[in-house]
């Protein structure tokens, strides 16, 4: 939409959107159950559904797909008018980290009125009525901005200014800049971000003054001074290496055109050098193996490891234990990561057995084997609670000299939060083939 509004959009851009467009759509497809509902990420139906509604702008969606998630997300709505809350947050600093009905139903008549759904339809109107009743609790700035942002779409002025004022009472301006934060110690840059962006929503999208545009002004001065922290203005953007010279040419007719070039030599000194009025985005990234670093102090992966040459093919049992030990109740979901000892694969009756292991079934969501790992999706761990799985793997090739292969355990949402082990077979098993 912003490339059509500054006209630029050419029709090799728009072939290109196209193509990333149907990639999009097809992750997506392969995430949704049979009710239209997406199980993976079950919270995220509404989102899927606000995402999918505007786009249909753009490229074909099948209209049945959204009518079924609606017509879903309806069916659990109350009568007290808010909607029953389903599935878990998954990203507990997304929304401000409150996973409560009244944030989902108002994050659902977000996603209703967006869709151009009448404020006087009996399903909105029902919810409006609900989410009135919490107007007055500002305990959670996230829910407020929101709640500001759903009654400026729904036409309600007076409940949108009363919403609007206590959000300036505890706005952060310093000089043009205007931001705002869940709490005086929350200190998250996405958290900020996201309760910004509903309060220039509201701001915006009813009628507005020219003090509105200039309050609008200064929260954009945020985010664009966050952004210009890695933003480059150029035409030309040249790499000086100790191996010689790149350079990279950005033109209208190649702006989105993702460019990379090896460097020959990495050791020495580099400089960067840009010119010229275009914008680019330049980042160099280097690859080498590392140890595994040590253990956050929030994230713990144990493994015991036990060798049966006298099976054909020889087996190696994984035996693993997981654990949050962190200041919340419970994590994000989180990524148990096994790669495999060369010359083994796993045994495929042990993964289908991860989804199987008595209690702690329901916590996995998905289990995948790709790139020689196999990946176990973990809806969370709940703090103090080891989460315990076992993994066999078949020796396809005998490997001599074998390396230790690592196991990683990290939050999906921030990876730096992460445990790492390594496991290995020791000699005298291997001599015992």
């Amino acid at each position: 939409r912003y490339l059509e509004v500054v006209k630029t959009m050419k029709n090799i851009t728009k072939q290109k959107f196209d193509f990333v467009l149907l990639q999009f759509l097809s992750s997506y497809y392969q995430l949704c159950s049979v009710n239209a509902n997406f199980l993976f990420f079950h919270r995220l139906t509404a989102f899927v559904l606000r995402a999918f509604s505007k786009a249909q702008s753009f490229i074909y969606i099948d209209p049945e797909k959204l009518e079924q998630s609606k017509t879903w997300l309806i069916q659990n709505q109350q009568k007290t008018g808010c909607f029953l809350q389903s599935g878990k947050l998954f990203n507990n600093r997304m929304k401000g980290g409150v996973s409560d009905e009244v944030t989902l139903s108002a994050y659902i008549t977000t996603a209703f009125l967006e869709m151009k759904m009448a404020s006087d339809d009996s399903v909105v109107k029902q919810s409006l009525s609900c989410l009135k009743e919490f107007v007055n609790d500002f305990s959670n700035t996230y829910t407020t901005a929101l709640l500001a942002y759903v009654f400026t779409l729904a036409g309600d002025m007076e409940t949108r200014a009363h919403l609007l004022q206590h959000l300036d009472s505890v706005a952060i301006k310093d000089g043009g800049f205007i931001h705002w934060s869940q709490t005086a110690t929350e200190k998250s840059a996405s958290l900020s971000v996201e309760i910004s962006s509903y309060v220039l929503l509201a701001k915006l999208s009813a009628s507005h003054t020219t003090e509105d545009r200039g309050y609008a002004s200064g929260i954009v001065r945020t985010d664009l001074a966050q952004r210009k922290r890695h933003t480059f203005c150029s035409s030309t953007v040249t790499v000086q290496s100790p191996s010689g010279q790149l350079v990279f040419d950005v033109h209208p007719g190649n702006k989105l055109l993702y460019q990379e070039k090896m460097l020959q030599d990495v050791t020495g000194k580099y400089s960067l050098e840009v010119k010229g009025s275009a914008c680019a985005s330049v980042q160099i990234s280097q690859y080498y193996n590392i140890p595994p670093p040590p253990d956050a102090t929030t994230m713990s992966v144990e493994v015991l490891t036990g060798y049966d040459s006298s099976h054909r093919p020889p087996k190696v049992t994984l035996m693993l234990s997981s654990q949050y030990n962190g200041k919340e109740g419970n994590t994000n979901m989180v990524i148990l990561d096994i790669a495999l000892l060369s010359g083994f694969i796993p045994d495929l009756q042990s993964l289908l057995n991860v989804f199987l292991q008595l209690e702690y079934a329901l916590l996995v969501d998905r289990v995948e084997h790709k790139n020689n790992h196999v990946i176990v999706y973990l809806q969370g761990l709940t703090k103090g609670l080891p989460v315990n799985h076992s993994l066999v793997l078949l020796q396809q090739v005998p490997v001599q000299n074998l390396k230790p292969a690592v196991i990683a355990l990290y939050d999906y949402y921030q990876p730096s939060n992460s445990s790492y082990r390594e496991h290995i077979l020791t000699q005298s098993n291997l001599d015992k083939q």
